[in-house]
């Protein structure tokens, strides 16, 4: 899941903006925008950040040390222990279904917002 997460172009943009807080960023799919500006009329959308919270800035981190090509083995440590921190049920190393770690991460950094 964080794989996949850290390698979706929109969230490391978001991310990457959520550092300065303050900041209005738009955000529009080229692929969907052509078929939502052409059948709905559709604006791409405005969403102006504030601070980041502990999850949102944790995310962040796994992230980009994600994209360093130098970096060896990461471990989101940090990112972990912010989750648990929202979903007491992540404590203990058990195991988690895949989705659950999902709902749980964009639902904590949405609550951030």
């Amino acid at each position: 899941v964080l794989q996949n997460l850290s390698q979706t172009p929109v969230l490391r943009e978001m991310l990457k903006e959520a550092k300065m807080p303050g900041t209005t960023i738009k955000i529009e799919s080229p692929e969907l925008c052509m078929l939502c500006c052409f059948f709905f009329k559709q604006e791409p959308q405005l969403i102006k950040l504030d601070q980041p919270g502990p999850l949102t800035l944790a995310m962040h981190q796994f992230v980009t040390e994600m994209q360093e090509t130098k970096k060896g083995v990461v471990t989101p440590k940090e990112l972990f222990a912010q989750v648990c921190k929202k979903a007491i049920r992540f404590k203990g190393y058990q195991q988690q279904d895949s989705h659950e770690l999902l709902r749980y991460l964009l639902d904590g950094m949405r609550a951030e917002e």
